[in-house]
């Protein structure tokens, strides 16, 4: 997936999941990270700045090199993997934006 697709893509899940707890400004306080999971060997990646530090939302920028197909000559992330999904992990299970829109409903 190319990076201005993944963005994109993180753009309208922002705004599909915005209000339901599936988005990480609605879910950190419960310990929902940002994170990442390759559906094909399930590996899963903490969202991180391409520094190495955790990022605080999700980022393409930071993902390990088996996630990434293609990086320019800067080394930024021109294509991930299409296996490649965001979520969220707490308490080291990785949830899907919807499983942790449903997690945070029960938690309230």
């Amino acid at each position: 997936m190319h990076s201005e697709h993944a963005r994109q893509r993180l753009i309208r899940e922002n705004l599909q999941f915005a209000g339901s707890g599936g988005v990480s400004q609605e879910n950190a306080d419960q310990g929902f990270r940002p994170a990442f999971r390759d559906c094909e060997t399930l590996a899963i990646y903490p969202s991180r700045f391409a520094d190495g530090r955790a990022a605080p939302f999700h980022l393409v920028d930071g993902l390990p090199a088996e996630a990434i197909e293609a990086r320019d000559a800067r080394g930024r992330v021109l294509r991930i993997k299409d296996s490649v999904v965001s979520g969220f992990v707490r308490n080291g299970r990785f949830y899907t934006r919807e499983e942790a829109s449903r997690a945070l409903a029960t938690l309230h």
